[in-house]
This record gives C-alpha cells, structure tokens and sequence, in this order.
C-alpha cells in the first residue's frame, strides 16, 4: 500500500517550520511519575504559536502554495485551533484567510481568529455542515481549502511534534496522543515509529466521540455527530480518507477516556503542572493517568491551551 505521508515530509516539515514554530518545552512531573511508575514526558503544545499544535501543519500547508493560490486566498473549518493557525499562517505570509466557524465554537477561539486578520463566517451545526459550506465557497470565491487533517502538508507538519519530543528525550516505549480526525496521530505515529521503532504509539479519544476507536478496532469507517464532549476538538465526525489509512498503518492502539476523567485531568494538570491546558488538550494524559500502562518510558502529547476562561466554571461543574 501506497501512503500519502512518509517521514521524509515530516522532515522537510521540521526544516520548512525551523525559525517559524515554537520548540515547545517538554516538561516532566515527580508526582506523575510516582503515580504511574513510569518515566513521564509532556510534550506542551500549549505552548505553540495560536496555543495549540494546529499551528505546524498550517503553516507547512500553507507554505507550500502557488503562487497563484496565495493570491487567491485559503478556507478552512475548523472549531477554533485549525482556524487561529490558519489565520496566523496568512497573516505571516501575506496570504487572505477565510474560516467557517460553528456558532458554538468557544468565543477565544474565535475572537483570536479574527485577531490575526481572518474573516470568519460562523454557521449553525444544526442546520448545514462546514464541508457543504466550504464547497460552494471554494466554488464561488475560488478559494484554495486547507482541511484541518485530512490533508497530506497538515499531517506532516503535525508530525514535527513528535519528532522534537524524541529528537530532546530519545526513544521511548509509548507515545500517547489524542485524535480528533488522525492529523495530529498519524503524523506523530511516523516520526515515532521512524525514530523510535519499537514505541506503542497509543491515539485517544472521548467516549462520547469515539469513531476513530471504533474504526480502528473494525477496520471499517465510523462517524459522530456532533457529539456532546467537553473536547470540542475532537468533536469530527470521523478519520479523513488521508488519515484512516495512515492511523491503521502506523498507530498500535485506540482507547477512550470519560468526561470526567477529561475534567479531572484538566485539574490536575492545572494544579500540579502549573499549565492551562484545554479539554482536548488533556486526552492523551487522561488516558495516563486512568492507567493505560505503568513502568515505562512515555511520551504525552499536550495539544493545546485555547480555554474560554468564562467557561471554566460550566466545564468544570457539567455533568
């Protein structure tokens, strides 16, 4: 089987990114390592420029461009982290941005898109979907879409994520990662399985969204519907036609972990890491700390830090 990303473009990715995108920290925790006996490494995307991993697969895409495309301009979908990347990506290379956002993304997210110079058209996910609204605007105002993930320039872009994570700490028995549609998992699953070949690489995901678990585990494509998670990110209604197949390639395993293990995670990692991570960011160490495996050397991705902080109290109180 022939497939759309290597780790040659995760390579390339990291020289096109080098000077533009953060290296983010990896911060380590005393507490976390007792807790699970195991040697713990956070990879803080949080950290990224727009606050969150998004960033690197935009930019790379983006870069990659015609000249003529550039001129055109870009449109995307996205609940808010893929929007601000893209945003922040025109605005750097001087190329217009048009996002569609639903109406119910978290308003952090969309007044940062805005704030980087994007004009955002919001819509309602009850009524149409983003990729029907993308289509006849693709159509009319000839406009090149850069999908969130199911794009082979984003993945490998997503990929550099793992890559510095191995690159600072060397090779490691098991990288977790959450997955909303596979960008970010199949692009960090290559970097790992090139650099550090015997790593499990573990995708996660919240129960209440958990068409990629089923997928993987079927072999068989499953969809969501808007589904009710706190983890707005990873609320995609199922694997790209890109992503699937790189996630059965290269990922070892699909779990999922609860609301509240989302939210106490969150907490936790407030409290004892002293970072602001979001719902979707907290799944890959929620899956940790619900004790996916013990007495290892692991590597955790901490996806993004976007919270609306007028939303603190609903997120942490839902039920």
């Amino acid at each position: 089987m022939v497939l759309s990303v290597t780790i040659a473009d995760v390579e390339a990715a990291a020289v096109r990114l080098s000077g533009i995108a953060h290296r983010t920290p990896v911060l380590t925790s005393k507490t976390v390592n007792q807790r699970t006996n195991s040697q713990v490494f956070f990879k803080c995307e949080n950290f990224q420029r727009t606050g969150s991993f998004k960033f690197r697969g935009a930019y790379n895409a983006m870069a990659q461009l015609s000249k003529a495309q550039k001129q055109s301009g870009v449109l995307t979908y996205s609940s808010g982290n893929h929007a601000q990347a893209i945003a922040l990506a025109g605005q750097l290379l001087g190329i217009r941005t048009t996002i569609i956002m639903p109406d119910d993304a978290p308003a952090v997210k969309q007044a940062a898109t805005r704030g980087y110079g994007a004009e955002v058209i919001l819509y309602n996910r009850q009524e149409t979907t983003r990729e029907a609204l993308a289509k006849d605007m693709v159509s009319d105002r000839h406009l090149t879409l850069i999908p969130p993930y199911d794009h082979p320039h984003v993945v490998a872009g997503q990929g550099t994520t793992a890559l510095e994570l191995i690159e600072e700490v060397g090779k490691l028995d098991l990288v977790l990662v959450c997955c909303g549609g596979g960008g970010l998992l199949s692009g960090c699953a290559i970097a790992t399985k090139a650099f550090s070949p015997n790593c499990r690489v573990i995708g996660v995901e919240p129960e209440r969204a958990d068409d990629a678990t089923r997928s993987f585990h079927t072999k068989t494509l499953h969809t969501v519907t808007n589904p009710d998670t706190i983890a707005d990110g990873a609320r995609t209604p199922c694997l790209g036609k890109i992503t699937f197949p790189l996630v059965l390639h290269y990922v070892d395993d699909m779990v999922t972990v609860s609301e509240e293990a989302i939210r106490s995670t969150m907490f936790f990692l407030w409290l004892r890491l002293k970072i602001v991570v979001e719902p979707t960011g907290a799944l890959a160490a929620a899956a940790l700390l619900s004790g996916v495996v013990t007495d290892a050397k692991i590597g955790v991705i901490i996806t993004g830090g976007n919270v609306d902080m007028t939303q603190i109290g609903n997120i942490f109180l839902a039920r």
